[in-house]
């Protein structure tokens, strides 16, 4: 059984983690202030906050940055339901921007298109959530241009890029973000059990990041409406709910942020391999660009959609456990719901009827990648 992802956790690792199991601290102790300032340190940014995963990582964005009732948002219909789900967690409007055909970003010029219509109906979005999808990071410098022009908030979705560079700048410096989010389950980068950050270079922002991850609750004397300077005092300033990461959880994170560019670049070698022996097979694959690093959480094929389902039975049946990312978020029940409809994004939807998401991690051996490569070519040769 060759599975399309996998987390990779050494000797030392657990041992990081049993050292928390036997400490005073298994939840608000020293290990998840020293994950937050590696993590800090390794995207060059200024803050950075630990919680219990990406999916609450990227609500409690939405919060930080006010998006309220009557607010909308955008985002990208390739996605995971969580982008999407945060905001509307937070009563706002959602809408989409479909995706570029080639990198499965959002698409700069839909996106610029979208706004000029928006401004004119005075439905401008408060923020947008671009990802980073399968690890290659999207187009950050226009994004960035756009929200000076139409007054919008950026938060960053880049579960699936850690280690990723773009002209040479890490992802998660939020040089072109209000606020960047990260995922730690197992299949991604590196991983926590279950976990994520978000990271800022706002004091202002991380402040109520802080804030809204314990509760709403703050014991910081400077924040209080009443100066009680008591250690046994606290205030409750937002409605809120308990997601903070434990020290149980950081210390595997802690252990893994020093392995995170060596399993990018044994990312990469697997997707370079991959590449050159599907060189003479008819689809699409993947483009390794000069200009910007791919994390490779995902190493995507595009076949013709008459013949994806049967590709996708004959590797499952040949047990290598590949996946689709993803279904498109407007077509799940509840978004059809809201009105959205087939046809709407149209590359987004093409992209779903004919993605494949091979096996890729660090400890994927030459012989299991073999095995794969030599299954495909046997399908191809059969067409």
């Amino acid at each position: 059984m060759i599975p399309y992802g996998l987390h990779s956790v050494s000797k030392k690792d657990a041992n990081n983690v049993i050292k928390v199991l036997k400490s005073n601290f298994l939840t608000q102790g020293p290990s998840t202030e020293k994950f937050q300032k590696s993590l800090a340190n390794f995207c060059n940014v200024k803050y950075s906050a630990m919680v219990s995963s990406a999916s609450t990582a990227l609500y409690v964005a939405c919060r930080a940055l006010d998006l309220q009732k009557g607010d909308i948002f955008w985002t990208t219909p390739n996605t995971y339901v969580a982008t999407a789900n945060a905001g509307l967690l937070c009563g706002a409007k959602i809408d989409f921007v479909d995706i570029n055909q080639n990198t499965s970003n959002i698409c700069p010029k839909s996106l610029e298109e979208k706004l000029v219509k928006a401004k004119k109906e005075k439905k401008l979005p408060k923020i947008v959530i671009p990802i980073h999808f399968a690890g290659l990071p999207c187009d950050q410098k226009k994004i960035k241009e756009l929200s000076k022009k139409y007054k919008f908030k950026v938060i960053e979705d880049a579960s699936h890029a850690l280690g990723s560079k773009n002209e040479n700048n890490i992802t998660g410096n939020c040089k072109w973000a209000d606020i960047t989010v990260f995922s730690f389950h197992p299949v991604k980068i590196i991983t926590t059990g279950e976990g994520g950050a978000l990271t800022t270079n706002s004091r202002v922002i991380y402040n109520k990041i802080k804030v809204l991850t314990n509760n709403g609750v703050t014991k910081n004397f400077k924040d209080y409406k009443k100066k009680i300077n008591k250690k046994w005092y606290y205030e409750q300033h937002y409605l809120s709910l308990n997601f903070r990461m434990s020290d149980i959880n950081a210390a595997l994170g802690l252990s893994q942020v020093k392995k995170i560019k060596n399993f990018v670049f044994k990312r990469n070698m697997i997707a370079k391999l991959y590449n050159k022996e599907f060189s003479e097979l008819d689809f699409k694959k993947p483009e390794i660009s000069k200009k910007k690093l791919s994390s490779f959480h995902l190493y995507i094929i595009k076949v013709e959609k008459k013949i994806r389902n049967k590709l996708f039975d004959y590797l499952i049946k040949n047990k290598i456990f590949i996946n689709m990312h993803y279904l498109p978020v407007h077509l799940h029940p509840l978004y059809k719901n809201k009105g959205f409809k087939n046809g709407d994004f149209p590359n987004s939807e093409l992209h779903s009827l004919t993605s494949i998401s091979l096996p890729i991690y660090p400890e994927l051996s030459k012989n299991k990648q073999f095995r794969v490569i030599k299954l495909i070519k046997k399908f191809f040769s059969k067409l």
